[in-house]
């Protein structure tokens, strides 16, 4: 039996199937293994994918992109404020929810989303060359619960039957089939992800097969985009320097450099050098540059050593150094980048780097793995059954009442806290005053 597994990132969506005890990215009718998270509206037709992207240049107003980052969030919110200062695509509220103004009609996120999992479902079940449509979704370890639920729902919407949701982190270690091929062991893994528009580096603890996350940080101030606009600036300036011509200020040339910028960005993960060429950029003039690797790493230089400044943050949170790290999983499609992973190399000298998954790829194949094992197959060819346990992200709005207890002076009293992660995913917490034992007992079940 087949299953599928899903991620939908803020700029790109990957998908993956599980078959005959294996887990496969499939490419799109395109022939791409990763395809743009954008939808173009038009009056006749909503367009997904990189010729969404392509056209937006002419149909910005009626084109979304980077839906994830609003999905389950409300006006007030501060992320969606940023989102919706910087959308080119207008959006506004509506009894309480935020939609897009498209074409005088208005659009919920989650219908956004829908097509763009309904595209996921039809280019792997091309694949499979059946209706299969149990899936595993993944989401950021940050996510609440109102995120999670508007993306459990998107993917329901479009046909999927969604067998559970899962953190990137942990996807990323089932993808390397970490913690499963030696299940005894115990060791320390830091997940490094660098998405399109934020960068996460996870700590986990891995014990007999289980995950616990020792620290995680997610700065949205740099993502891939981020590289791609200091490539696309770079560029700008060279036409200036070429037709006296400054375009920063328009948007139409500015998008044009940066779809050219991230074209090259992507060739030099593979090649020395790549050739920029924009037809009629500004004013009838067609603008052609050869950029080399070095000196894209030279204008990123400060994006760098942001993300190497991002790790040493997390090792200082949970107290380690790099001699405590065992693995290193890079994942997301910057961390294709060479300078990128030399450099972590050079931070972690004796340590595993596992990319031998191209880092795009990797959550999706986690996500896979997971589905097919929830459907009952052995997991690629382990000789072990695999357990993942789902831990919850959201905050847990819960208090305890240890009532009647005596007066103490000083007010303080000695109340020992045990909380215990069951195997279904459910947390018990128990509180117990060491001078009475009196105790109170609470269960938070799993929300996935």
């Amino acid at each position: 039996m087949a299953a599928i597994g899903v991620h939908l990132g803020s700029t790109c969506a990957c998908v993956a199937v599980y078959k005959d005890g294996r887990a496969d990215v499939v490419a799109n009718d395109a022939g791409d293994r990763v395809t743009p998270a954008v939808v173009a509206y038009s009056k006749n037709e909503e367009v997904v994918g990189l010729a969404a992207k392509q056209s937006r240049v002419r149909n910005i107003a009626n084109t979304v992109v980077k839906v994830k980052q609003i999905l389950g969030r409300s006006s007030g919110d501060p992320q969606a404020e940023k989102y919706i200062a910087e959308s080119k695509c207008p959006v506004t509220e509506k009894n309480g929810k935020l939609q897009y103004e498209i074409d005088n009609k208005l659009v919920c996120p989650e219908e956004v989303a829908k097509l763009i999992f309904s595209k996921m479902k039809e280019t792997a079940q091309s694949a499979l060359g059946s209706d299969v449509s149990d899936v595993v979704i993944t989401v950021p370890f940050e996510f609440g619960e109102n995120q999670k639920n508007a993306l459990g729902q998107a993917a329901g919407a479009a046909g999927f039957n969604v067998l559970r949701l899962i953190h990137e982190p942990s996807a990323a270690l089932l993808a390397y089939g970490i913690g499963q091929d030696s299940p005894t062991g115990k060791s320390n893994v830091l997940v490094f992800k660098l998405g399109g528009t934020s960068l996460s580096v996870t700590v986990i603890e891995v014990n007999s097969g289980i995950y616990r996350v020792l620290a995680t940080n997610t700065d949205d101030s740099i993502g891939g985009v981020c590289f791609t606009e200091a490539l696309a600036q770079h560029l700008a300036s060279e036409f200036q320097r070429s037709y006296k011509h400054d375009v920063r200020g328009n948007s139409r040339a500015m998008m044009k450099l940066m779809n050219s910028a991230d074209v090259a960005k992507h060739s030099l993960s593979t090649l020395g050098s790549s050739n920029c060429f924009v037809d009629s950029l500004y004013d009838g003039l067609d603008f052609d540059c050869n950029v080399s690797r070095a000196r894209f790493e030279l204008i990123c230089s400060p994006l760098f050593n942001k993300c190497v400044e991002a790790i040493k943050k997390v090792l200082q949170q949970v107290g380690f150094t790099a001699d405590d790290i065992n693995k290193v999983v890079l994942c997301g499609g910057s961390a294709r980048i060479p300078k990128l992973q030399q450099l972590i190399k050079d931070l972690f000298p004796a340590v595993e780097l596992l990319n031998s998954i191209t880092p795009d790829e990797v959550i999706p194949i986690g996500a896979a793995t997971e589905a097919g094992i929830l459907v009952g197959k052995e997991n690629l060819s382990l000789e072990e059954e695999a357990l993942s346990i789902e831990c919850s992200a959201k905050d847990i709005l819960v208090k305890i009442v240890l009532q009647d207890l005596d007066k103490k002076e000083g007010g303080l009293h000695d109340i020992l806290t045990i909380l215990t992660m069951k195997r279904d995913g459910s947390l018990h917490v128990t509180c117990t005053d060491q001078d009475t034992g009196k105790c109170e007992v609470i269960t938070v079940e799993v929300a996935s």
